[in-house]
Order: C-alpha cells, then sequence, then structure tokens
C-alpha cells in the first residue's frame, strides 16, 4: 500500500524554551492518530539562532528518528527560513507550524482530512489571538483587510503560516524565487483548491515574540509593495490633486489681484505653501525609492537563503539526501547555497 508522506516544517529563531513543549505536542499528536497510511516526519529549521536553540533541535533529533534538521548560516528571516524548509520537502505535503506553539499542532488530523479532499491549500484562520493586545490584534485585523483591497492576489484575513500546502502546491511555489518574500501573498498568489479551518491562536508556550513594532510595520510595508502598486497611484493622484489645486488657487490669486489690487502676501502663507508641496514631493520620491530599492535587490540575485548543516531524519525526508547520516553533502550544498529549489 503506498503511504502518504506529511512533513512538518517548523522554522525557529531564539525559541530554545518553546520548542521541546512543541515536540512534545506533535508527537502526541501524531502518536494519537494511528494513521498506517500517512507517514509523518518532521523537519527544523534554524534561522541563525544566537542562543541554544540548535543544542535543543540535536537533542530532539537524537531521541526521534523521525527528525531532520536544517540550520542556515545566520538569521535571514522568517519568511527565507520557511522557503528553506519547504524546499527541502521533495516528497508529500508539508504543515507549517510556528516554532512558538501559538498555532496548535493538534489539528494536523483535521488539516489531512481536507488534504485528503482534493484541497491543496490547507490554511487555519484566527478567531481568537490570545496573549496579544488590543493594539497588536487591531493592526493586524486593519492590516489583512487593506491587504485585500489593494492587491489583486487573494489573501485571506486573519490567516498566518498555518497551512498544509499539497505536493503541487509545494512545485508551484517553489517555481517562485523572489528575494523580498511575502509569503503570505505567495500562498494565495499560486491559487488551487483551498480551504479554511478556523481555530482559537493560543498564547505563547515560552519566550518573547521577535516582532515589535517596528518589524510588523516594516513587514506590512513589504507586504503592499510585493503584491500591489495603489501607493505608486496614490502618489500619482495626490500630485495631480495637488497640481488641480495649486492651478485653481493661482486664478483666484490672479483674479483678486486684477478685481481688488495686489497686496504683498504675507510670509507664514508662502512658507505653508513650499513646506505643503515639498512634503507631497518627498512622499512621493519615498514611494518610488521603496519600489526601486526592491528593483536592485532583485537584479543582484542573491541567494534566497545559505545552508550551514543539513541532518535528514534516518527515515529520509528527501528521497536525493537519503543515504546521507549528517552534514552537508556537495550536491545538497550545490542546490542550496544558492536558495534554489533542489
Amino acid at each position: 500500500m503506498t503511504r502518504d508522506q506529511l512533513t512538518v516544517v517548523v522554522a525557529a529563531h531564539d525559541e530554545a524554551d518553546a520548542l521541546p513543549l512543541l515536540h512534545d505536542r506533535i508527537v502526541a499528536t501524531i502518536d494519537a492518530m494511528a494513521d498506517v497510511s500517512l507517514d509523518v516526519r518532521v523537519l527544523y529549521v534554524d534561522d541563525g539562532s544566537r542562543d541554544r536553540t540548535w543544542d535543543v533541535m540535536r537533542d530532539i533529533a537524537a531521541g526521534d528518528g523521525r527528525v531532520a534538521l536544517l540550520r542556515l548560516s545566520r538569521n535571514f528571516g522568517k519568511e527565507a527560513a520557511l522557503t528553506a524548509g519547504l524546499d527541502r520537502v521533495d516528497a508529500g505535503a508539508a504543515l507549517i507550524l510556528d516554532a512558538d506553539g501559538q498555532d496548535p499542532p493538534e489539528l494536523l488530523p483535521r488539516f489531512v482530512a481536507k488534504w485528503r479532499e482534493g484541497f491543496d491549500d490547507v490554511h487555519g484562520t484566527r478567531t481568537q489571538r490570545e496573549g496579544e493586545g488590543w493594539l497588536k490584534k487591531s493592526t493586524a485585523h486593519v492590516f489583512y483587510r487593506l491587504m485585500q483591497r489593494l492587491s489583486k492576489t487573494p489573501i485571506p484575513t486573519d490567516t498566518g503560516d498555518f497551512r498544509l500546502l499539497s505536493p503541487r502546491a509545494l512545485a508551484a511555489l517553489r517555481q517562485l524565487r523572489e528575494r523580498h518574500r511575502f509569503m503570505k501573498g505567495l500562498f494565495g498568489w499560486i491559487g488551487f483548491n483551498s480551504v479554511s479551518i478556523p481555530y482559537d491562536r493560543e498564547a505563547r508556550a515560552a519566550g518573547e515574540s521577535k516582532f515589535n513594532f517596528w518589524r510588523l510595520w516594516n513587514f506590512a510595508l513589504e507586504g503592499v509593495t510585493s503584491f500591489s502598486t495603489a501607493p505608486l497611484r496614490l502618489a500619482t493622484y495626490v500630485g495631480l490633486f495637488t497640481a488641480v489645486f495649486a492651478f485653481l488657487f493661482a486664478i483666484w490669486i490672479v483674479g483678486k489681484a486684477l478685481l481688488f489690487g495686489d497686496r504683498v502676501a504675507g510670509w507664514p502663507t508662502m512658507m505653508s505653501v513650499i513646506l505643503g508641496l515639498g512634503g507631497v514631493q518627498l512622499i512621493a520620491l519615498g514611494t518610488i525609492g521603496e519600489y526601486l530599492g526592491r528593483l536592485y535587490e532583485e537584479s543582484k540575485q542573491r541567494p534566497l537563503y545559505l545552508v550551514h548543516d543539513w541532518y535528514p531524519a534516518p527515515m529520509g525526508v528527501s528521497s536525493q539526501d537519503s543515504q546521507s547520516t549528517g552534514g552537508t553533502s556537495d550536491a545538497n550544498r550545490a542546490a542550496t547555497a544558492g536558495g534554489q529549489a533542489p
């Protein structure tokens, strides 16, 4: 009998305290399924952690033959780390989990059931967000709905990276090698059959979030500029509105001078007009600069990530690496050093 394969991909950065708790929950869920037609493995990706995360991962792998490990050469960011992990899954489907334990692995059987019904993208939609302040919840709520209005790419609201991707969805995702990666948008861009599973998001199992409001702002900016040109269009409209207003204002000034004589205008009025127009111009230039900077990054064609260590599970997460017992082979290094899909 042919067995379905599923790899649970967990990208972590400085999550030494949370990983053991998460792994216990993953193992308990897998063991409780008792599904002989499903072969489940786990792949942990260390995104350049500075604490004991890598040592914790190695301890987990030493006690569980279903675990594979991937260590990046430095911190490339969550989006690149997820890409590196998904690149290593060349058989079966992949389930993405956050390392902080907020997304419940106990929902794995429901995700698998939807996958077997024929869905390619089974994503979890958050109905509650425990352990987060009202400001973060409010800004996230606004961001997802703003993205739906600005972008033509379908991006589900209140939906993160917690999802199961079918083999053909993974194959399609590997073709998207852009450097500025907004994964939630990339998941929506590939299309295919998708379905949502609502769930309550829990508080962090341990540790602290690595996303402060400055990083969240840059993340939102990345999403908007990656999947919408609306800011550029907005800059055009603002410039057009300003030009029309200035033209009408000029007519009014000339008409007033002809009818009532020309009195010397005050300094505050002149400075207000100059500063207002200068501000609009700088905002427009800054918007253009954001897009131009992304074109510059893309033109350099640097790797998405570099691999430091690759330890396949003894059961074999990737067929091409099934003969390797640890480290990174020359073939793997050639494939992943450039951030290309194997």
